[in-house]
């Protein structure tokens, strides 16, 4: 797929959904849970820092954006937003990295399109910028100062462990909808390889997808991995990847896809094919894909939380410019961990879970 290298930017397990969503709201006290290009290094005691995310058309993005947005105004941040031209776009991300260096900025928060935008970090950050990754870890995770995300690989195993509990021994024909397969990103194998973990199926290498062996046993019965396909995380690229799983293999019962606009395509191009029971597992929690769970269209989905992400990078790097203050990673983590929630309204024994109903009320998009 070819992608045009132009930025666009705008200035600017089950314990009870009680217990769970308390857990969300004390992440989220942690903190102290296309247009003109960046500005300067900001007017009087403002500190200037850009958010630089995969695009600006996906939810999850526009969620991010807004809690930037939020916490800049509270602040005093004079923020600049922008994107590459769609996910993947490494080298529009690059030069709105060159854009906030040449600026003077004080900080950047990027969500990685992959390890071509690393050598622009270290740049940045040589240039004494405080560079702070979100949702998706740098490979290797020194290369930002620090990162705020989902623990993805566990947001994986849930939906993986609430998949086991569901076949409840019966065979499982596996579709992998993935990100990427023309590079590595941390998002992207850490869904993946939780997944299956959580399915019970060696992953051998858990920092490559695929390797692992296309059939075999996971915890409770036998398993046949029919596809590893990418979606690019899009809903078009979602049906695409199904209709080409299908091709393989018609009888797939359990697809496994890296967001939830890849399942929204997936369950298209299963309806499209006459094909109705998959379990379609995902991970996001975006208001769209949490109604999804209340329609039955996906069964499960890991929630996690952009606008937090956001609101705590700012605020991290509003502090550090005005007094030094570093944030620290979570114990036994190379990053901060800003919580995840299995949404299902379907729940299993021993998987932590919320219901769709709760999952809408701290959902976003």
């Amino acid at each position: 797929m070819s992608r045009s290298t132009t930025p666009t930017f705008r200035k600017l397990r089950h314990r009870g959904p009680a217990a769970v969503l308390a857990c969300v709201a004390a992440v989220a006290t942690v903190a102290a849970c296309g247009g003109s290009d960046a500005g300067g290094g900001g007017g009087g005691d403002k500190v200037a820092v850009s958010l630089i995310t995969k695009d600006s058309t996906n939810p999850f993005f526009v969620a991010m954006k807004k809690g930037a947005e939020a916490e800049a105004k509270k602040d005093g941040v004079d923020l600049s937003v922008g994107s590459g031209k769609e996910d993947g776009d490494e080298q529009g991300q690059v030069q709105l990295i060159e854009n906030a260096i040449a600026a003077g900025q004080k900080g950047i928060l990027i969500t990685p399109n992959g390890p071509g935008v690393n050598s622009a970090i270290k740049k940045a950050r040589d240039a004494g910028l405080y560079v702070i990754a979100l949702d998706t870890p740098p490979d290797p995770a020194d290369t930002v100062d620090i990162t705020f995300a989902t623990d993805n690989f566990k947001a994986g195993e849930l939906i993986g462990q609430w998949t086991k509990a569901q076949l409840a021994g019966k065979p499982a024909t596996i579709a992998m909808l993935d990100l990427f397969n023309d590079k590595v990103v941390s998002v992207d194998y850490n869904r993946d390889q939780g997944f299956l973990t959580g399915m019970g199926i060696d992953t051998k290498d858990k920092q490559k997808n695929g390797d692992e062996d296309k059939t075999g046993k996971y915890d409770g019965g036998d398993y046949t991995i029919v596809c590893n396909e990418p979606t690019q995380g899009a809903e078009d690229g979602g049906r695409t990847a199904m209709e080409n799983c299908l091709t393989k293999n018609p009888d797939i019962n359990v697809v496994y896809t890296i967001n939830e606009p890849a399942a929204t395509g997936a369950d298209n191009a299963l309806k499209a094919a006459g094909k109705t029971g998959a379990l379609i597992v995902s991970v996001d929690g975006g208001c769209d894909g949490v109604k999804e769970v209340t329609d039955g269209v996906i069964g499960a989905t890991a929630q996690q939380y952009p606008l937090k992400m956001a609101e705590l990078g700012v605020k991290a790097i509003a502090d550090y410019a005005k007094n030094g203050t570093k944030p620290s990673t979570s114990p036994g983590l190379d990053f901060y961990d800003t919580g995840v929630a299995l949404v299902t309204d379907k729940p299993v024994d021993g998987v932590e879970s919320i219901t769709s109903a709760d999952g809408s009320k701290i959902c976003w998009g």
